[in-house]
């Protein structure tokens, strides 16, 4: 077996950090050659697939080896009846929905750069987008996994069924590890239905309490719009929300919920297709553009403080800017360009200090160079922090998986 092998050049480093050499397997037999020829030479190791997520977490450690998953990139196996998808960890998403389309299916993990981010990158990340709202992320629709220990031993967990329960925890435990535990090589993933129409409505200029009000009466309601995004503009929240599925719900739901926003005295209106497509734009590019992306989880009932305080704090050091919130989930993201390094360092710290006094997280997804070496892309390790040094342990004894990238210098 010959594994496809070549001196890095500065492209195949990880925010700066260069390796000496670059592997590219083929095969899942030869990526397990790859992670055995890392382990008997002792080579620190990254794994890059679509590069889109490179900026989160921390500078490697220490790094010897990258593996490049790209050529990874087989439909392994499709059970339309069952709802349920194998991929390898090197095929895109956007290459994934259109093999799905082809039986109206689809998997629902909008994630920014979707025509570049992998299947293995968008589980390693734990990336997902707007129809989180509905879908979940990858935690909820990964089945199942193979993977290559650090040793270079092949294993799997979970399976190909939607209600499997043993050994299920394996695929959970990497969705968000960063590949600081093992090298994934397949996916296997439950899928949904396209949806025969969808349609966007938009609540514009509202304040955050007019939102929240709206959000609760759809629940309430039990209206399931697929996706709702909050998008700045100037000190007020543009509302979108997106219904999927058959033509007659998707109308019915569509009409319900103007008529709760009518009643409010909220004023609501369904976008035409450009209309819609035109503010999905405006979603996207908060999430793809700008040399600084930040992520706040926090709570629903902290949306206030959201759109008030922590998130004009941060924007006010960029220039430019724009922000989004998922109004039910609780998580923002802001990017854009710093106007003074000094004081949008400050001004994180400062989020960092009022999001974390709430309960929340401020997670930096990119960052410019001036900016790492002074804050943690992190923050404060979490109080699960012993039990994930436990596990790196016992995935990663010699510490060779991209030591360094996770929360607490993991």
């Amino acid at each position: 077996m010959v594994i496809r092998d070549r001196t890095a050049t500065a492209d195949d480093g990880i925010q700066g950090a260069v390796p000496r050499l670059v592997l590219e397997p083929g095969t899942v037999e030869e990526a397990v050659g790859a992670m055995a020829r890392c382990a008997a030479d002792r080579l620190a190791v990254a794994f890059v697939g679509g590069g889109t997520m490179l900026g989160l977490g921390a500078r490697p450690a220490r790094l010897d080896a990258v593996i490049r998953t790209g050529a990874l990139s087989r439909l392994v196996d499709h059970a339309p009846a069952d709802q349920v998808v194998t991929a390898e960890a090197g095929m895109t998403l956007a290459a994934l929905n259109e093999a799905l389309a082809l039986h109206r299916q689809r998997l629902p993990l909008d994630v920014p750069f979707s025509s570049r981010a992998t299947v293995g990158g968008v589980v390693a990340a734990n990336t997902f987008g707007p129809r989180r709202t509905r879908f979940g992320g990858a935690r909820d629709l990964v089945l199942g996994v193979s993977l290559v220990r650090a040793d270079g031993t092949p294993a799997r967990g979970g399976g190909k069924v939607v209600k499997n329960v043993a050994g299920f925890d394996l695929p959970r435990l990497l969705v968000g590890s960063l590949g600081t535990l093992a090298l994934l090589t397949t996916v296997t993933f439950r899928v949904h239905p396209l949806p025969e129409t969808e349609v966007t409505l938009l609540f514009p200029g509202l304040t955050p309490e007019q939102v929240r009000a709206l959000a609760s009466a759809w629940r309430a309601a039990q209206l399931e719009p697929s996706s709702a995004v909050a998008v700045f503009a100037s000190d007020r929240l543009d509302l979108g929300v997106r219904f999927e599925g058959f033509a007659t719900g998707v109308a019915d739901q569509s009409a319900r919920l103007l008529e709760l926003a009518r009643k409010s005295g909220r004023a609501g209106e369904q976008l035409d297709a450009d209309g819609a497509a035109a503010f999905w734009r405006r979603h996207d590019a908060v999430r793809e553009r700008g040399s600084l992306r930040v992520k706040i989880a926090s709570t629903p009932s902290h949306l206030g403080d959201l759109a008030r305080s922590w998130l004009p704090s941060l924007l006010g050091e960029l220039s430019p800017s724009g922000a989004v919130i998922y109004p039910t989930l609780g998580i923002a993201f802001a990017s854009g360009e710093p106007a003074s390094p000094a004081g949008l360092a400050a001004g994180l710290r400062d989020a960092r200090q009022a999001v974390g006094a709430a309960g929340g997280s401020l997670v930096l997804e990119g960052a410019p160079a001036v900016i790492r070496p002074v804050l943690d892309p992190w923050g404060p390790p979490p109080p699960s922090i012993d039990l994930m040094r436990a596990l790196k342990q016992r995935f990663d004894p010699d510490r060779r998986l991209a030591p360094g990238r996770f929360v607490g210098g993991i």
